[in-house]
């Protein structure tokens, strides 16, 4: 019988796969397995950047890509910062880039 670790962990690897296959698609986010303090698994997401598909809403989105049914809980949080960068002289041509990312753990 599988424990519930061994669940968790199986869903995470799948979850984990789909979203390295979705970023292929042009998705600017990325989302990589780390170990958090405590020594349990997490799951570190980077949703920054200009365009509308990079916002808080597509991190929470592959929060729960990633964690299925179980839920997360999110570990820490980076503040929504940034600014123009790219362009010519007076930034007209700038990107108003902002700099989101977020560590989750799952629920088990």
């Amino acid at each position: 019988m599988k424990s519930a670790f061994a669940s968790v962990a199986t869903a995470a690897a799948i979850g984990l796969g789909l979203l390295t296959l979705g970023g292929l698609g042009g998705c600017s986010s990325t989302t990589t397995m780390t170990y958090l303090p405590s020594g349990e698994t997490g799951f570190a997401i980077n949703c920054s950047g200009s365009d509308a598909s990079s916002s808080w809403g597509e991190c929470y989105k592959r929060a729960g890509e990633v964690c299925g049914n179980y839920g997360y809980d999110v570990v820490s949080k980076d503040v929504d910062s940034g600014g123009t960068s790219g362009g010519s002289v007076g930034g007209i041509f700038g990107a108003n880039v902002k700099n989101r990312s977020m560590v989750i753990r799952c629920k088990q």
